[in-house]
């Protein structure tokens, strides 16, 4: 059996509903194809990076258990015109491409020159695919759009989306904040959009850009830790002493201005008020925060992880 074919087994196996022309168009679009990154993890259903920035912007091929849900939904038939927003390396449209066929269109916009750039070459043999910068939208001749797919974390539907779509058309988009999302499937039924929620969600950013991990602010820092603290106070693995100290540290963080510039943008990071605050709560803070950090890092959901994967599983949400 191979990779691909146990990889599809188990999604099947978890319930996810995988379509018989996705799964054909799967046997046909390699994965190595379209990052340079390793991409081994794909076939226990993790995501695989495409491209990184010299920045430090990350972006991503979403796990397969996603791509599946979001092909499904997409209710894809042949010859229809779909447009992507937010390229995933370009994986993602290949399987459309095969799916809707010849007589069907592709059209992809992401924010970045560097990822259009990049998914342009993966798909230079698809010629039903379209790569264009959103920038250059109004350069783009769209159709009504029937079917569009979100593939990054936003707040709301742009406007040229929301405007856009036709009578019975729709958008699937992870809509809320960077930290969590709803699945929505926002249809146009005369001239008001229905939403469908679809589960919850945690996709990256949309723009690679925003993906580029900064300093939180004192009130960010401050109410990362209050959420911790909850959390911690749930699963029962906090000492009241140590929750006294954290709300305290918690209170002086609000105490801090909130306008300061990022450590990493000033002379001397360790005179800057953030950090030095953390150094000064020494010992016990040290101790605390590999526990911080490993409760508010996002956990990547696997149907076939050697470590956490159990036959017939299923998950109640869904992480790209």
């Amino acid at each position: 059996m191979s990779n691909l074919d146990k990889l599809l087994s188990n999604l099947k196996g978890s319930g996810i509903i995988v379509p018989a022309e996705v799964e054909k168009a799967m046997y046909k679009v390699e994965i190595e194809d379209f990052t340079e990154h390793d991409s081994s993890g794909f076939y226990y259903d993790r995501p695989v990076v495409f491209l990184e920035t010299p920045e430090g912007g990350v972006k991503t091929i979403s796990a397969p258990h996603m791509i599946v849900t979001l092909l499904h939904n997409l209710e894809l038939e042949a010859g229809q015109h779909i447009v992507i927003y937010g390229a995933k390396g370009g994986y993602i449209s290949a399987l459309i491409a095969h799916v809707i066929g010849e007589d069907g269109r592709v059209t992809v916009l992401d924010p970045s020159i560097d990822v259009i750039e990049h998914i342009s070459n993966n798909l230079r043999g698809y010629p039903t695919v379209n790569c264009q910068r959103i920038s250059d939208l109004e350069k783009i001749s769209l159709p009504k759009l029937n079917r569009v797919l979100v593939t990054g974390q936003i707040e709301k539907l742009p406007e040229w989306l929301n405007e856009g779509l036709e009578e019975g058309g729709f958008a699937i988009a992870p809509i809320g904040d960077k930290n969590s999302q709803r699945l929505l499937k926002i249809e146009k039924q005369s001239e008001e959009l229905f939403e469908t929620d679809l589960g919850s969600v945690v996709f990256g950013p949309l723009d690679i850009a925003d993906s580029v991990i900064e300093t939180p602010s004192p009130s960010e820092m401050a109410e990362l830790i209050e959420q911790v603290i909850e959390l911690m106070k749930d699963a029962q693995i906090i000492e009241e002493e140590d929750k006294t100290k954290l709300y305290d540290l918690v209170a002086e963080l609000r105490q801090l201005p909130d306008d300061l510039p990022p450590p990493e943008d000033v002379d001397d990071p360790e005179d800057h008020p953030l950090l030095k605050l953390m150094v000064e709560k020494g010992e016990w803070f040290v101790r605390l925060w590999p526990i911080i950090q490993s409760i508010v890092q996002t956990r990547i959901a696997s149907y076939d992880s050697p470590s956490d994967f159990e036959e017939g599983s299923s998950h109640s949400d869904f992480i790209p």
